[in-house]
């Protein structure tokens, strides 16, 4: 009976340290899960965040490119504006001009003579001025897309860069 009480005591010592030594796998098994879990969700959030801090920066540039753009175009505008103000200042004294000329023309040849010069002057300074014109109108709307084909550009870039 003694020996049968040695070999139990000796089972049980087994089955103890067994069970010690299972329940010290199954802890660490845990321990390392947990880390594993707590590590991939601070990855997670710094993707995130990363990702969020990307999309804001992004959305400031194109909240500057559009103000960048309407300024441009508000430039164009007031130079156009300008420009026909001056052009039709100067038409208007140039009109006044032939007329005080006209009236006091001396003969018809000199009236037809004073006419023509003025439509001759005025068709040229007309054609100018329309190129003048379209000069500041394509500036303008350069001027006024770049910002936005800038950011286009960039966003193609990076869209092409993630593929």
């Amino acid at each position: 009976m003694a020996t049968e009480t040695k070999t139990e005591a000796k089972i049980e010592n087994k089955t103890a340290e067994t069970v010690k030594a299972a329940a010290d796998t199954a802890r660490k098994t845990a321990e390392k899960a947990q880390a594993a879990s707590v590590n991939a969700f601070r990855d997670g959030m710094d993707r995130s965040l990363n990702a969020m801090g990307e999309l804001t920066a992004a959305s400031k540039r194109n909240l500057e490119a559009a103000v960048e753009s309407a300024t441009a175009a508000t430039r164009g505008f007031e130079a156009l504006n300008t420009e026909a103000l001056a052009w039709g200042k100067k038409s208007w004294e140039d009109g006044v001009n032939t007329a005080q000329a006209l009236a006091s023309a001396r003969s018809v040849q000199e009236v037809v003579e004073l006419q023509t010069a003025w439509a001759k002057s005025a068709s040229e300074a007309y054609m100018a001025e329309l190129n003048r014109m379209t000069e500041i109108m394509t500036a303008s709307v350069k001027d006024t897309f770049r910002p936005i084909n800038e950011r286009m550009t960039a966003t193609v870039e990076r869209f092409q860069a993630a593929r």
